[in-house]
């Protein structure tokens, strides 16, 4: 195996390393959204549990965490925006990734 080859091969391990962690740090991104949403809506212990599932697997299964968020909210007379929840997403990304590399 040429230099080259070794500096390609080493490369595309580093694609793929990169893609798993964004893929895991997304979910448990969604997660701990899930949590979130859970408590806002008075949920705690194994149905808040159950719900940050429920969440993660709209996401998952071509539906749209927010649709389900803000439909869930709405029912529950909570008060948010998209908007709002947006921002949570944002501000939990990196908190899940931190918590997936393990730094």
């Amino acid at each position: 195996m040429t230099m080259f080859d070794q500096r390609d091969k080493a490369f595309e391990n580093k694609f793929a390393y990169d893609e798993e962690i964004t893929f895991r740090a997304i979910a448990r991104r969604n997660k701990l959204l899930g949590l979130w949403a859970a408590a806002k809506l008075g949920k705690n212990g194994v149905e808040s549990e159950q719900y940050a599932k429920d969440v993660a697997l709209a996401d998952f299964e071509g539906g749209s965490m927010v649709d389900k968020l803000l439909k869930d909210f709405t029912t529950a007379k909570v008060s948010l925006t998209a908007k709002e929840i947006h921002a949570e997403m944002e501000r939990l990304l990196p908190i899940a990734r931190k918590e997936v590399v393990g730094e």
